[in-house]
């Protein structure tokens, strides 16, 4: 069996930190964290804080061309991906696996036409972490990443699916393997274009979403559509599942906040695009209305052009 041993990781924000601390202390300088510039000389000079603990990282340049890595795990935002699939290319070898863990439902798409679909691994993240001030706090038993092939044979995993599997239990990475990696990722997005979007416009975090009956109603709406996409797709989404998402409210971390508030309260840009804009663009194209992510897509666009123009 392959063993993987050299890491590349491109974007340290919430879904990157995930990886850090157990990479980290695992591998040493051979997790090699992709960033160029002034990026590259702030984790230089300052590392990075995560759950209270500084880590000094091995930073590599874009245009650094060292021995290939064996995974390069990619964590940005969705508007930065076809940067970072510009910037991993001196790390890509023959035989370099390539893992997404971004947003949305067509990532793995997108890695597939720049590198073939030979190197693509299927993933999703599902943990609640909040940055401030450059610093990650989170709980890692309340959370975890899901990866696989696009279908998976619980007994008999492929190669590369077995050797990422061996490298996340040596370094304690907590993770789940499923049969369906489609369905895993369709099932998220429709979680995340709910709560995120519903909470982005209201500005209001998982606690309050969790007590007020007229968010969970705009949130379950907006699932609803992404529910009828799915299902015309022939992936096995239903009325249920919405029903589920919205009984485990009460479980998230009641004080943070979803990604795209964050964004919005930091005059960032949103992944609202990845989100409902997708759900509008796949409703025309399907000739399914979408109404409710209609409006938290230009909503949302209003609040970001509202900090734009108060500057």
């Amino acid at each position: 069996m392959k063993k993987i041993e050299k890491v590349g990781l491109i974007g340290l924000g919430a879904m990157g930190a995930y990886f850090v601390p157990g990479l980290s202390d695992g591998l040493g300088k051979d997790l090699r964290i992709i960033a160029g510039g002034e990026r590259a000389r702030r984790l230089r000079e300052n590392g990075v804080y995560i759950n209270g603990r500084k880590f000094d990282l091995n930073i590599i340049d874009p245009n650094d061309r060292p021995e290939p890595s064996d995974l390069i795990i990619i964590a940005v935002k969705n508007y930065a991906l076809d940067k970072a699939l510009h910037d991993i290319r001196n790390q890509v070898g023959p035989d370099t696996l390539i893992m997404s863990v971004l947003n949305g439902v067509d990532s793995e798409e997108h890695v597939a036409r720049a590198y073939g679909s030979e190197h693509v691994i299927y993933s999703l993240m599902r943990i609640s972490i909040e940055m401030k001030d450059g610093r990650a706090d989170f709980d890692p038993q309340k959370g975890y990443l899901c990866f696989g092939d696009i279908k998976n044979d619980p007994t008999a995993l492929s190669e590369n699916v077995s050797a990422i599997k061996e490298l996340f239990d040596r370094c304690g990475i907590g993770y789940r393997i499923k049969p369906d990696m489609r369905y895993e990722i369709w099932l998220k997005f429709m979680g995340n274009v709910g709560e995120n979007m519903t909470c982005a416009l209201l500005g209001t975090d998982f606690g309050m979403l969790a007590k007020s009956p007229d968010a969970q109603s705009i949130c379950k709406s907006a699932m609803l559509e992404v529910v009828e996409l799915a299902r015309a797709q022939g992936i096995g989404l239903s009325k249920e599942h919405a029903d589920i998402q919205l009984q485990r409210l009460p479980a998230l971390p009641k004080h943070n906040r979803p990604s795209t508030l964050q964004d919005l309260e930091r005059g960032r840009p949103t992944e609202v695009d990845t989100f409902s804009g997708t759900v509008v663009r796949m409703g025309r194209e399907l000739g399914i209305p979408t109404p409710v992510n209609e409006v938290l897509l230009h909503g949302i666009y209003t609040l970001e052009q509202k900090e734009a123009l108060s500057k």
